[in-house]
Parts: structure tokens; sequence; C-alpha cells
């Protein structure tokens, strides 16, 4: 039985998904982990969807508003053993149709060059390569995508 839930950071089960999902990025991340971590502080985050399996927790992912049209994709996570199973585009589906409920027309959002799995995702999202934005414009490890959700 699969449930998907709507949170915030306080959540209990976003906290332990994310803990798991910064432990795999300090791996991929390497030296670079600590500039990327900066910016992933979940307190800020108040659009949080949690998917579970079973009454587990086994995905997640987030937003933050971007600009006045824009949400920012953050801490998009499912556990290995849920990975090829559709949950992450669950998660993402759900993410991009309640920022569309709040009148946001497009979602941006960076991830790794090493993170080739993640990067084949979103373009079969269909989101497309921007140029880097914010404070991911130097970083040379960053891919960043936008994908409109209005007309």
């Amino acid at each position: 039985m699969i449930h998907i839930k709507r949170t915030n950071s306080k959540d209990i089960d976003f906290k332990s998904l994310v803990e798991e999902l910064d432990a795999y990025l300090k791996v991929v991340d390497g030296d670079e982990h600590a500039f990327y971590n900066q910016y992933n502080n979940i307190d800020v985050l108040t659009h949080i969807v949690i998917i579970y399996s079973n009454q587990s927790p086994v995905a997640c992912g987030a937003f933050k508003v971007f600009d006045k049209n824009c949400v920012e994709i953050k801490r998009m996570y499912t556990q290995p053993d849920y990975r090829g199973k559709s949950f992450a585009t669950k998660v993402l589906k759900a993410l991009e149709s309640w920022a569309k409920e709040l009148n946001y027309e497009a979602c941006i959002l960076e991830t790794g060059k090493r993170q080739t799995e993640a990067i084949q995702f979103y373009k079969k999202n269909n989101y497309t390569t921007i140029q880097n934005f914010g404070q991911y414009k130097n970083a040379d490890n960053s891919i960043c995508f936008k994908k409109q959700i209005k007309e």
C-alpha cells in the first residue's frame, strides 16, 4: 500500500530520509560536500512530500519558493531498495502538482554532474537544462534544470 503525505520540515520521517540522503551525498560530492550542504538547510522548507510503502517512509522531496513564478525542487531522495519503482516520479509529480495549486508556473533545480541517475531522471520527466542559477552559477559540478508546469 502506497500513501503520499504533504508535510513540513518538522516531520520526523522527512528528517530520517534526509539523514540518509546527506550520508549518500557526502560520499558522492566528496570534497565539495560542505559547499553544497550549506544550501540544504531543511528548516526553511515548508512544502514536503513523503511517500510511504506499507507505512514505511521510502522517498521524499520538497520545494521552496525561488521567485514569484517559480519554486526550487530540493531534497529529492528514494531509499536504494525502492529505486526504479516510480517512487521518485510520484514524489516529483506530487511536488509539481502542489506548486501548480499555489499558482507557480515553473520548477527549477540543481543536481550534481556525478549524479547521472538524477540527471537521467529529470530529463525523463521533461526538465530541460538551464544556465546554473544563484549560488550554483560558478559550481563546476552543478547542472541546473527547469520545467514549465503551467502554460
